[in-house]
């Protein structure tokens, strides 16, 4: 159902900001996907058959989704709009618990990256490196970062940083590009005073007790987190493909009937119009433009046009516009035109 001129004129306005609406929705469908594939590979492609491309090729009216006998315009157009909303709020829903999980992870996997005076050391020593302290009331192991430049004067100096520090105690445990790390032992009443001193001679004691069954947990912990965040990754890369296919299938026929719209408030009824999608080769739109007005606007029409200036806009406007420019919102041509982004595999 056509409805009235002031509904359509309504209408006409409200396809206006809903159209700029859904084709945002596909982009940052497609960003997601190639976030997520971390490459520009096209998401049609990904996507299959239901791709923007065959969209566009093999369209037809999906009767059974967008009833369209006795509906009026507006409540089609309503129908897509609740679509897309839909559709958002489920991508958006299962990109956030994603980025949940693969925050978690990240976290967890940071704290095994670094050098040895920041990172964990659950990976990096054993039980034996502290069996000489263990279970007594008096005696404690520690670890200590040592500056590589700096190795010497630890050496030589770590036994008389305090009292109780047991002699020729100290060990090399591990090392990297810029932190050797020891073990140390003494007697639990000198640690906080040790640690101060240390510090000052810029030796980085860590604070880490060894705890075997804390570190099995947390191991576990992570693998389930890493296993869960993969899963999450292929669910969302899956349902992403999905919406980017109904999204565009959405955006398509929200074109269609701006189309119509515009055809009506244009050229009255009754509605006999003819509709294609066109795809112009790179840099060809300008001639596509004009070979289209010359094939569907009748000669007298064209002159008539011409000598009235229509669909002239400004140069610097279009300038800045690039070859686009014809599309923009207030230009005119002698039909009614519309642009559907394509998206390929030579996007960037």
């Amino acid at each position: 159902q056509t409805g009235t001129l002031s509904s359509l004129l309504t209408l006409s306005e409200t396809l206006a900001k809903q159209d700029p609406a859904v084709t945002s929705a596909v982009q940052k469908t497609v960003d997601t996907i190639r976030n997520l594939t971390s490459a520009n590979a096209a998401p049609s492609a990904a996507a299959g058959a239901s791709g923007s491309s065959s969209a566009q090729d093999r369209w037809q009216w999906n009767r059974s989704k967008y009833r369209v006998d006795g509906r009026s315009l507006s409540d089609i157009v309503d129908a897509l709009v609740k679509e897309v909303a839909s559709i958002e709020n489920a991508q958006r829903n299962k990109s956030q618990q994603y980025a949940v999980v693969k925050g978690q992870v990240t976290t967890a996997l940071r704290k095994k990256t670094g050098n040895l005076s920041m990172r964990s050391l659950a990976d990096v020593v054993s039980a034996s490196d502290f069996a000489s302290t263990n279970g007594s009331e008096y005696l404690e192991t520690i670890l200590v970062a040592v500056p590589k430049n700096i190795v010497k004067e630890w050496e030589t100096s770590y036994e008389r940083l305090t009292q109780m520090v047991v002699p020729r105690s100290s060990t090399k445990l591990a090392q990297d590009d810029e932190f050797v790390l020891y073990s140390v032992t003494l007697f639990r009443r000198v640690k906080d005073e040790f640690a101060q001193k240390a510090r000052e001679k810029k030796f980085v004691v860590r604070d880490f007790t060894y705890d075997e069954e804390a570190i099995e947990k947390q191991k576990r912990e992570l693998e389930a987190l890493v296993v869960e965040e993969k899963d999450m990754w292929a669910d969302l890369l899956r349902l992403s493909r999905i919406n980017f296919s109904e999204l565009f299938q959405v955006l398509v026929h929200l074109k269609v009937v701006r189309a119509y719209v515009e055809s009506v408030l244009r050229y009255g009824l009754p509605a006999a119009y003819f509709g294609a999608v066109i795809k112009p080769e790179p840099k060809q739109l300008d001639k596509l433009l004009s070979t289209l007005a010359t094939f569907l606007v009748p000669e007298h029409e064209r002159k008539r046009n011409k000598k009235h200036g229509a669909g002239k806009g400004d140069d610097d406007d279009a300038a800045a516009l690039g070859e686009y420019a014809t599309l923009m919102e207030g230009e005119y041509h002698e039909f009614v035109v519309f642009e559907i982004e394509q998206v390929d595999a030579k996007d960037e």
